[in-house]
């Protein structure tokens, strides 16, 4: 066998196993009854995220700005299996916000398994236009809010050996035009993030660390800012 046939074949040969090891050992069963916080949940990715959850079997706390909405979607989550569903209005906005909803959630769950972070500030799609009030405000939302969920979360996740997942974005990995103040405050989950799930590993800490590095999803949002 030529030099080059033996490299793709040992190449073939490691692939196989590799995929043979990374077998998929997801079992739905272990989200029966996991008591989960999602954030952003009205509408778009955290609205689908809670109704698989939901179909599992999860006990769900919703929470986003719009109360009507969020009633809605909580009572789609009981009809598609969720075990319990509540939820709680917040305007993470507040710095004040973070903590009530993850009080509001251990109270009403007795813990957390899950918190998943997911909520955005509306950004427009445009050039910078030296907006420095804007970019404040859309930290708070897109960053400082989730340092403080997680932060307020840590003791129950750690008790429970519980995961963190944080919902992020394509521009916070690589810098894109017309999404500057969005780009920032995503390149800053990923910087804190990224720090915290080595500080827990040096730890030796239950809590598992998720970052998902998304790009364009077809919501509304998306599609009306991006049109």
């Amino acid at each position: 066998m030529k030099p080059l046939g033996k490299v793709l074949c040992a190449t073939g040969s490691v692939a196989v196993l590799l995929a043979f090891c990374w077998r998929d050992a997801f079992n739905p069963e272990s989200l029966s009854g996991a008591r989960v916080l999602v954030t952003g949940a009205s509408a778009g990715i955290g609205e689908q995220m809670a109704y698989h959850y939901a179909r599992f079997g999860a006990e769900i706390v919703l929470t986003a700005r719009r109360e009507a909405v969020l009633q809605q979607v909580m009572e789609k989550c009981l009809t598609l299996g969720a075990k319990r569903a509540f939820y709680v209005p917040a305007d993470m906005a507040s710095p004040s916000e973070p903590d009530k909803v993850v009080q509001f959630a251990v109270q009403k769950l007795g813990g957390l398994d899950y918190l998943v972070l997911n909520h955005i500030g509306v950004s427009p799609f445009q050039m910078w236009g030296g907006d420095v009030e804007h970019t404040r405000w859309l930290m708070q939302v897109n960053f400082f809010s989730y340092v403080a969920l997680a932060t307020a979360a840590l003791p129950t996740l750690e008790k429970n050996k519980g995961s963190l997942v944080v919902v992020s974005s394509l521009t916070g990995r690589v810098p894109t035009p017309f999404t500057t103040s969005y780009s920032a405050s995503k390149f800053a989950l990923d910087g804190f993030f990224s720090s915290l799930r080595h500080e827990l590993a040096m730890q030796r800490s239950n809590v598992s660390v998720t970052l998902c590095i998304l790009g364009l999803i077809d919501t509304h949002t998306a599609l009306e800012k991006t049109r």
